[in-house]
């Protein structure tokens, strides 16, 4: 197995969207999240926690069956789109010869943390996001070094609303019926900024390297470049600023760090384009111990 990083790590990432819906509200008809008192834009930290798993799965691309005998880290995705989550903790049962009994952790302390050492070693998400894992085929509770806020929009974004029609129809009775209607929400620009912070010392715990932080990396600066879709629009990662500290707890408060990053429009009227915004990262400011890194592009290591 890696060694698991040393270093705390906070990090801001800047991503927009043209014309699409960053992340839909199904309790408002699917309209882009904003909050109701600011009218700014809002991205739930799941729906990003989403993309990079996407990322990494079409990176590594591992089948869940497959199990790694050689002891290093794995990169399944636990949580995946009809996946079966009991059937993926019998595998770490299995592996270790182990009978589970319903809603129960094995009775032995070692075998308990071998049950949750292999989600860890072998799915990527659980090592870096963590996961609840006490289903019917219990494998424990894991707390991951990754936490992400909420994106928020730099400005007010307007969610807006278009009429479509579809020309086909589905049965043969309806062939001389008016065309369907529907709906589709967007917004026309908004730049987002999301901040997120990674802990050595939970990274200890599941086994989180530095090849699991530089994917984590990767994958922010390039979740959208293979996620397309048409409700979506335009998004694009623009920026990540990453604060690397020297000690493992931290050489400064993570808020002092990203008030030394801002963002402003550049430009009169509403926001349309990515030109419009100046970010502006003043490294005089961040605190002695601290090592700003600024990222425009990542390249994808596949």
């Amino acid at each position: 197995m890696s060694d698991s990083i040393q270093h705390r790590y906070d990090f801001s990432l800047f991503f927009d969207v043209e014309n699409g819906n960053p992340n839909g509200d199904p309790d408002a008809g699917n309209m882009p999240r904003i909050d109701p008192e600011t009218s700014l834009g809002i991205v739930s930290d799941v729906c990003l926690k989403r993309k990079v798993r996407n990322y990494v799965d079409l990176v590594k691309s591992e089948s869940v069956e497959d199990v790694d005998a050689s002891g290093d880290l794995g990169y399944k995705i636990y949580v995946q789109e009809k996946a079966v989550l009991n059937e993926r903790n019998k595998l770490a049962y299995d592996r270790n010869n182990l009978k589970s009994e319903s809603k129960k952790l094995p009775k032995k302390l070692e075998d308990q943390r071998a049950v949750t050492a292999f989600m860890c070693n072998n799915f990527y998400d659980i090592r870096a996001f963590g996961a609840v894992m006490a289903t019917e085929v219990n494998c424990g509770q894991v707390r991951g070094p990754i936490q992400m806020c909420f994106g928020q929009s730099i400005d007010p974004v307007v969610p807006q609303e278009m009429s479509i029609t579809r020309m086909a129809v589905t049965n043969q009775k309806d062939v001389d019926k008016e065309r369907t209607m529907g709906r589709k929400q967007y917004v026309p620009y908004g730049l987002y900024r999301v901040n997120g912070f990674i802990s050595a010392s939970l990274a200890e715990k599941t086994g989180f390297s530095q090849a699991d932080l530089d994917l984590f990396f990767e994958a922010l600066m390039n979740m959208f470049e293979n996620d397309r879709s048409a409700a979506r629009g335009l998004m694009t990662s623009r920026k990540l600023y990453v604060f690397e500290h020297e000690s493992k707890l931290g050489n400064a408060p993570a808020h002092t760090l990203f008030d030394t990053v801002t963002a402003r429009k550049d430009s009169d009227g509403p926001a349309r384009a990515y030109g419009d915004y100046e970010i502006v990262a003043d490294k005089s400011a961040v605190s002695e111990g601290v090592t700003l890194h600024e990222y425009d592009w990542i390249a994808p290591s596949a």
